[in-house]
């Protein structure tokens, strides 16, 4: 075997038609990732790239959204208590789940109900 994995690029998540605005609200507005300009010819699909440290989160448009519940992605944090507590001020519910051994987590829920966990590892 020749090939080999080496990371990821990005993750998408799914949004409902017409999001754009919630998803820029959520994702860039509150949490402070940066918006990537899609390529020309993916504009027309609709739905918004970010930033996420080293790695994009896109957000795709489903005709017939419906929520992630249990698959998600888990975005590493630095500080996760100052962000747990921005998710606090802004009315976003935080589920602290099962504890991991060496690290911090919680769960949240976009605005379309798509889970996210958010983790610092401590160890």
């Amino acid at each position: 075997m020749s090939h080999s994995f080496y990371g990821i690029d990005h993750i998408q998540l799914a949004a409902p038609v017409g999001s754009e605005d919630i998803e820029r609200k959520f994702f860039h507005d509150m949490l402070g990732m940066e918006e990537i300009d899609k390529p020309g010819n993916l504009k027309k699909r609709g739905g918004v790239w970010f930033r996420c440290g080293e790695h994009q989160i896109h957000i795709g448009i489903e005709q017939d959204f419906k929520p992630a519940k249990k698959a998600h992605p888990a975005i590493r944090v630095r500080d996760i208590e100052s962000l747990k507590e921005l998710l606090a001020t802004n009315g976003i519910p935080v589920d602290e789940g099962e504890k991991l051994p060496g690290a911090k987590r919680f769960y949240v829920s976009d605005p379309f109900g798509n889970r996210i966990e958010f983790l610092e590892w401590t160890e």
